[in-house]
């Protein structure tokens, strides 16, 4: 009996030390094909390095930049396998060359734990130290995704400010499911181009809107746009930016309480007639005007801004593959937004009007102080920045073949306006 057991013993261990050699050369050889086979490596870019989960990396950014956890490698790679490593920072820096530096940008500081749809709208805006709050009511609000880029002083006060903003997190739980956080961490202030840049990169849908964190948002506007074939084609072809109205109260404190604000474009044109409500910035018109409001008021479909204004500076839905970036040459206040737009109406994106879904401004104060001496400056740069970007883009046209088609329309009609284009462009054509 004893001699039988033995046998037994003999035979399973026999068979377990098999089954162990067996699979550990299979697990060997697995290991060495997945590395050195060439079919492991595509002509695909690898940035997972710049996919953080949702915990931050550090409480501290400003020593964080010593972390080699953010001394991650992109990597290319092309067709032969050939491929070359840089790091996310020296990415980074060319990414965003335009700007004051230098600048320490750690994307996805917080990462949104809701799945996405590719064809969401993902609110694009950024958020400075005494918005915290407006930004927490706006995801409320939203509850879909949004990429906000947020900026860090590069000095004493980032300890707090970092602890203000994961107090953010902890009382609002929405936070995690919908926001990717991105930090810019520098000494520049309001860079407000390069921070808009920095949310739209980041953004993880097809189309964003690039909106100002101060407007409630009245109108499920991503509901009507993604149940309209014909405005979704608009978006997808991108050759179109929606137009949302944006309004603001008359009287400053009718504008503090956001509960209070109309939820219908009936119930907000009777306060229209009242004269309690009007466009956004009514005293300066060139800003707004050329939404036309009239036209809105009576307007039952979309339809095409037409009146275009240099000045004109829209809250607009767009496609954010193949759109232009925001130039970061402007700092401060004055033009910036401008500018922004007025590059994105050049290249041949259409501005249409959504008849239904409108934004209104929350109150609150403006440093105007400030406002003022930067204004001076950039209205000084945006003089030469429309000469710049209307030649820059009628040689792409001209070199493409397209000046006389009507995507060009847009550039020749407005930049026919400017006495130096006309004369440098007869050398181009």
């Amino acid at each position: 009996m004893r001699a039988e057991i033995s046998q037994s013993l003999s035979k399973a261990v026999k068979y377990i030390f098999i089954i162990y050699v067996t699979t550990s050369l299979i697990y060997t050889a697995r290991h060495l094909y997945t590395t050195y086979s060439p079919s492991s490596n595509d002509n695909t870019v690898h940035v997972a390095s710049l996919q953080r989960d949702a915990t931050p990396i550090s409480e501290h950014p400003i020593e964080a930049k010593k972390d080699t956890r953010l001394e991650k490698q992109i990597v290319w790679v092309n067709e032969q396998g050939v491929d070359q490593n840089m790091s996310e920072n020296f990415m980074l820096s060319k990414v965003f060359s335009d700007a004051m530096g230098p600048s320490k940008v750690i994307p996805y500081y917080f990462k949104a734990k809701t799945p996405l749809d590719s064809e969401d709208i993902t609110i694009a805006t950024l958020v400075t130290r005494d918005r915290f709050p407006v930004l927490s009511r706006l995801v409320t609000h939203y509850q879909g995704p949004i990429s906000v880029a947020i900026h860090i002083q590069d000095d004493e006060s980032h300890e707090e400010i970092l602890a203000e903003l994961h107090e953010l997190y902890r009382t609002n739980s929405l936070m995690k499911e919908y926001v990717d956080l991105h930090l810019i961490v520098d000494k520049f202030d309001r860079q407000f181009n390069m921070w808009r840049n920095v949310a739209k990169f980041f953004a993880r849908t097809d189309y964003i809107v690039m909106l100002d964190v101060d407007f409630h948002i009245c109108t499920d506007f991503r509901q009507s746009i993604r149940e309209n074939p014909a405005i979704m084609e608009k978006l997808r072809s991108g050759n179109t930016a929606l137009v949302i109205p944006a309004f603001e109260f008359v009287e400053q404190p009718d504008g503090l309480d956001w509960k209070t604000f109309p939820t219908s474009k009936h119930d907000l044109l009777e306060i229209v007639e009242e004269g309690k409500i009007d466009m956004f910035h009514r005293g300066w018109k060139k800003g707004h005007g050329s939404t036309n409001y009239t036209k809105w008021y009576e307007s039952d479909s979309v339809y095409l801004v037409t009146d275009y204004n240099f000045s004109y500076e829209p809250y607009v839905i767009y496609k954010k593959e193949g759109s232009p970036w925001c130039d970061e040459r402007f700092i401060g206040y004055g033009a910036n937004k401008a500018a922004c737009l007025y590059e994105i109406y050049l290249s041949g994106i259409e501005y249409e009007v959504l008849p239904h879904d409108f934004l209104i401004h929350q109150t609150h104060y403006y440093p105007e102080s400030e406002r003022a001496k930067e204004r001076n400056y950039n209205r000084k740069l945006y003089d030469s920045f429309r000469e710049e970007v209307c030649l820059r883009y009628a040689r792409m046209f001209i070199t493409a073949g397209e000046w006389d088609s009507p995507r060009a329309d847009n550039l020749r009609n407005e930049c026919r306006k400017n006495r130096a284009f006309r004369a440098a462009i007869k050398g181009l054509a």
